[in-house]
C-alpha cells in the first residue's frame, strides 16, 4: 500500500476541527478515517446526512497525494467542489461540461499536486486519457461514491460502475473507499464483489432517520391532500414533490404554483438548459418546491429540504428510503409523506408485467415492489418495517411516524376477500370476461349501471352482496389484495385475475387481516424558523444539543440568514454552502462578540471564520457588514368505523381447487448543483459554470496539508462572477505550462456523464 505519512489520528482531528469547523467525529466516522488514513480499504453505508463525505476528505488532506472521487453526476461533482472550496480545500473536477482549456489547466494542477481532492465521472475515468492523466499524479485515495449504482438489481444502476473494479487492478497500493446510503445486505455483498472489495473493512451505521416522520395517506385528491400539507405544516419551507410521469409533474408544479407555493418542475423531458436553470434556483433559493421525476434528486446536498412528498407509489423501498432521505440532511424535524391508492398497485403491477426484462427481472421487481407494498400496508411502526429491510434491528415503535402516533386498526377482512376474489372467479369462469376493479365493485355493491345492464351481470350471484361495504372501503379491499399477490392485474387492458395465492383465501384456508384507513397526524415539528430545533449538522458532533431561541435570539437568526443570503447571491453559491441554518442558530443563540467565541461554534471552520467572520459579528452587533446592501436578500423569513362485514346470506366461497395455478405451473404469478443556470450543463466541451474565469496565482504552502495559511490562499469559490478565466496560456505558476502540460495534446472529449436519473420505467 501507499506510505501513510507520519500523521497520527489527531491530525485527522486537526482537520476536522480547523478545516470543516466540527469539534469530534460523530459515530464510526473516526474509525473510518484512521482506517483510511492507514492505507486500508473500506466499505461504508451510511444514511444521508449522516457525514459520509467526511470519511475520505479528511484522509486526502491527511495523506500525501490528491483523493480522487469517482461521483455518478456532474451536479453532484460541482456542489461538493464549490463548498470545499469555501472551505479552503483545494478540489476540482474533470468532466464533459468543461472546454478544453479549462480542463488542461486542472490536468496540470493534479500533476503539479496543487489539488487535494479531483472528481471524475465514472464514464471519464473509464478513458484512457483520464487513466494516464492518473497515472502522472500521486493519488491518496479513491473514494467511490454512490456505490450502489454497482447493483446490476439496484433502483440507480449505471454500467460503468462495474468497470470500477480496474482501480484494484491498475493502482493496487492506492486505498479504495466505497460509500453509499441505501443497501440491502443482498447489495452490499454485490458492491463488495463487483468492486474487489470483499477484504475491505465494512462499516454500517444505522439507517435509521429519527428526525423524518414517515406518513402513507389514502389517496383521495391528491393534488388538495398535498396543498393542505404544504400550508398547513410546510409553509414558506423547500422541499420535493415526485411524479410517476411527466405529464403529472407539469401538472403538479402549475398546480401549487397557482395556488400560491412557488414550485419549479424537473423531468428528462425539459431540456438541459431549463433543468440546470430550475435546479440552480432550488439549490440558491429558500422556500420553493420541486415537483420532479426520479430525474432530480441524487447529489442534491441542500440541507433544508423539509418535506419530500411522493404522490405516486415508489417502484422500490430502496428508491423510497433514499428520495425521502433527501429530506432533513441538517437534522431537523422533517416529514416524509406518500399518497397512496388502488390505482398506484394496479399501474405498479401491470408495468412490471409489460416490461421488456426477461423473468429474472421482472421477479426482481416485484419483489421490490412487495417490499414496497408491504411498508404502505402494515398496522406496524413504518420506521421499525424499513430498517429491518435493510437488515437492521429496531424497537417496535419509533414515535414518530403515523403508525406510532395514531395506531391504526386492523380488521378481518376475509370475507370481503372472498366475496371480491369470487366476483373475478365468476366473471370469468361463467362469462368468460375480465374487467377492472369498478366494474366488480359495482357488481358486489348492486348497482344497476349502464354496463352491468349491458353484460347482464346483475343475474350473477354475487349481485349485491357486498352492500354491507362502501366504495371506498371496496377499493381498500382491492388495494389490500393486490398489494398482498392475492389478485393480479393483467396488463394489456388493466382487469383483474386470480393468483396461485388466490384458492387459499377462498377456500377459507388463509385469514386476512386488513389495516383500516385513520385520520393521519400532523407533523410534530416546529412551525417556526426563528424558535425551532437545531442540531450541529451532518457531519458534528452527535452530542449537540437542540437549540431553542429566544425571540431576541430569533430575530438575529433571521438578521444573520438575511446577510447569508445576500452572501450567497454575491459569491453565486447554494446559502447553505457559506453556514446551515444550524450553524446560524447555533451562533443567535451565543450571539458571539469575538472571532474566538465565534470560532466555537460548530460549523464554523477556520477558512470560514477567516472569510466570514467579521460580517456575522457585525450582523449580530446589528450593524450593517461592510460592502452589503442592506436591501440585497435571496432568502425569505421565514368517519366512524365501518361495520365489521359478515357473510352475506347464499354466499358461498366454494371454488373447485383445479381451476387455481399452482405456483409451481408456467405462467404462475411469483409469490447537484449547477454552478450557473444559463447553459446547458450535458453539452459536451463546453463549460456551463466557469465561462471566463481565472486563477490567480495562489502561493500554497509546501510544508504542511493542514497548514494554518492555507484556508486562506484557497481559490475564490467557483461562481466567481468578476474574474475571467485565462487560456492555456495563462499566468505562470509551479506546475502550469499550457498545453504541453498534457501528455494528449489533443484531449479527446470524454463521453457525457448523465446528469440526471433517468430512468426509462418512470421516464417512458
Amino acid at each position: 500500500m501507499t506510505e501513510a505519512p507520519l500523521l497520527s489520528v489527531s491530525s485527522a482531528t486537526d482537520a476536522l476541527n480547523r478545516v470543516f469547523g466540527y469539534p469530534s467525529f460523530r459515530g464510526e466516522q473516526g474509525d473510518i478515517v484512521e482506517h483510511v488514513i492507514g492505507g486500508g480499504d473500506a466499505l461504508v453505508l451510511m444514511p444521508t446526512g449522516a457525514g459520509k463525505s467526511l470519511c475520505y476528505q479528511i484522509p486526502a488532506l491527511v495523506r500525501p497525494g490528491t483523493g480522487v472521487v469517482i461521483s455518478p453526476l456532474i451536479a453532484l461533482m460541482q456542489d461538493q467542489v464549490d463548498a470545499l472550496r469555501t472551505l479552503g480545500v483545494r478540489a476540482d473536477f474533470i468532466n464533459s461540461s468543461q472546454d478544453l482549456d479549462e480542463r488542461r489547466l486542472v490536468e496540470a494542477e493534479f500533476v503539479a499536486g496543487e489539488l487535494d481532492l479531483l472528481y471524475v465521472a465514472p464514464e471519464g475515468l473509464g478513458t484512457a486519457a483520464v487513466q494516464r492523466l492518473l497515472d502522472r499524479g500521486r493519488i491518496s485515495l479513491f473514494a467511490i461514491d454512490e456505490a450502489h449504482c454497482v447493483s446490476q438489481w439496484g433502483h440507480d444502476f449505471r454500467p460503468d460502475y462495474l468497470a470500477l473494479s480496474m482501480l484494484h487492478e491498475r493502482w493496487p497500493d492506492v486505498p479504495r473507499i466505497a460509500l453509499t446510503a441505501t443497501a440491502t445486505p443482498a447489495t452490499r455483498d454485490e458492491i463488495a464483489t463487483r468492486l474487489q472489495l470483499t477484504e475491505a473493512r465494512h462499516f454500517t451505521a444505522s439507517f435509521d432517520r429519527p428526525n423524518i416522520q414517515y406518513r402513507i395517506v389514502g389517496k383521495n385528491n391528491p393534488a388538495r391532500q398535498l396543498l393542505d400539507l404544504l400550508r398547513t405544516e410546510h409553509a414558506g419551507d423547500s422541499g420535493i414533490v415526485y411524479c410517476l410521469s411527466r405529464a403529472s409533474v407539469e401538472k403538479h408544479a402549475e398546480f401549487l404554483s397557482q395556488n400560491g407555493i412557488p414550485a419549479l418542475p424537473y423531468h428528462a423531458g425539459l431540456d438541459a438548459r431549463t433543468r440546470a436553470a430550475n435546479q440552480s434556483r432550488f439549490l440558491r433559493e429558500d422556500g420553493l418546491v420541486m415537483v420532479a421525476t426520479i430525474a432530480f434528486g441524487m447529489g442534491i446536498d441542500k440541507p433544508d429540504v423539509r418535506f419530500v412528498a411522493h404522490l405516486d407509489l415508489p417502484k422500490s423501498l430502496e428508491g423510497y428510503y433514499q428520495e425521502t432521505g433527501r429530506a432533513g440532511r441538517d437534522g431537523l424535524p422533517s416529514t416524509a409523506w406518500l399518497a397512496y391508492g388502488l390505482q398506484d398497485v394496479m399501474q405498479q403491477r401491470r408495468m412490471i408485467e409489460g416490461s421488456d426484462g426477461d423473468a429474472a427481472y421482472r421477479r426482481n421487481a416485484a419483489r421490490h415492489l412487495d417490499a414496497m407494498l408491504a411498508l404502505c400496508e402494515s398496522v406496524t411502526c413504518r420506521r421499525a418495517q424499513i430498517l429491518q429491510y435493510f437488515g437492521q434491528t429496531a424497537p417496535d415503535t419509533c414515535g414518530n411516524c403515523d403508525s406510532c402516533l395514531t395506531p391504526p386498526e386492523s380488521w378481518d377482512g376475509t370475507v370481503p376477500a372472498q366475496k371480491l376474489l369470487s366476483t373475478v372467479f365468476r366473471l370469468h369462469k361463467e362469462r368468460n370476461q375480465r374487467f377492472g376493479a369498478q366494474q366488480s365493485i359495482d357488481i358486489l355493491l348492486g348497482k344497476r349501471t349502464d354496463k352491468v345492464s349491458r353484460f347482464r351481470h346483475d343475474e350473477l350471484s354475487v349481485f349485491g352482496i357486498g352492500s354491507d361495504l362502501s366504495e371506498t372501503e371496496w377499493r381498500n379491499v382491492v388495494r389490500q389484495l393486490l398489494a398482498g399477490d392475492f389478485l393480479a392485474v393483467e396488463p394489456n387492458h388493466q382487469t383483474l385475475a386470480l393468483t396461485a395465492r388466490s384458492g387459499e383465501v377462498l377456500r377459507g384456508e388463509r385469514k386476512l387481516l386488513m389495516r383500516r384507513e385513520v385520520a393521519t397526524p400532523r407533523s410534530s415539528r416546529s412551525g417556526s424558523r426563528g424558535s425551532g430545533s437545531g442540531s450541529a449538522g451532518s457531519s458534528g458532533t452527535k452530542g449537540a444539543a437542540p437549540v431553542e431561541l429566544s425571540g431576541e435570539a430569533a430575530a438575529l437568526f433571521e438578521r444573520l440568514r438575511n446577510w447569508r443570503g445576500a452572501t450567497a447571491k454575491e459569491q453565486g453559491v447554494p446559502a447553505y454552502v457559506i453556514f446551515h441554518d444550524a450553524t446560524l442558530r447555533a451562533i443567535a443563540a451565543l450571539a458571539p462578540a469575538t472571532l474566538a467565541q465565534l470560532g466555537t461554534v460548530s460549523g464554523v471552520g477556520q477558512s470560514k471564520l477567516t472569510k466570514f467572520g467579521d460580517a456575522v459579528l457585525a450582523t449580530v452587533r446589528g450593524e450593517e457588514p461592510a460592502g452589503q446592501s442592506p436591501e440585497v436578500s435571496s432568502e425569505e423569513p421565514s368517519a366512524g368505523p365501518p361495520v365489521a362485514p359478515t357473510a352475506a346470506a347464499g354466499f358461498s366461497a366454494d371454488v373447485p381447487a383445479s381451476l387455481f395455478p399452482s405456483a409451481s405451473e408456467p405462467g404462475a404469478a411469483p409469490s447537484s448543483t449547477s454552478r450557473s443556470a444559463s447553459p446547458p450543463q450535458s453539452t459536451p466541451r463546453s463549460s456551463p459554470s466557469r465561462p471566463s474565469e481565472s486563477r490567480p496565482s495562489e502561493s500554497r504552502p509546501s510544508t504542511s496539508r493542514l497548514s494554518a495559511s492555507r484556508p486562506s490562499a484557497s481559490r475564490p469559490s467557483a461562481s466567481r462572477p468578476s474574474a475571467s478565466r485565462s487560456s492555456a496560456s495563462g499566468p505562470s505558476r509551479p506546475g502550469w505550462s499550457g498545453p504541453a502540460a498534457s501528455d494528449d495534446p489533443d484531449l479527446p472529449p470524454l463521453p457525457p456523464e448523465p446528469d440526471e436519473d433517468y430512468d426509462p420505467y418512470y421516464e417512458g
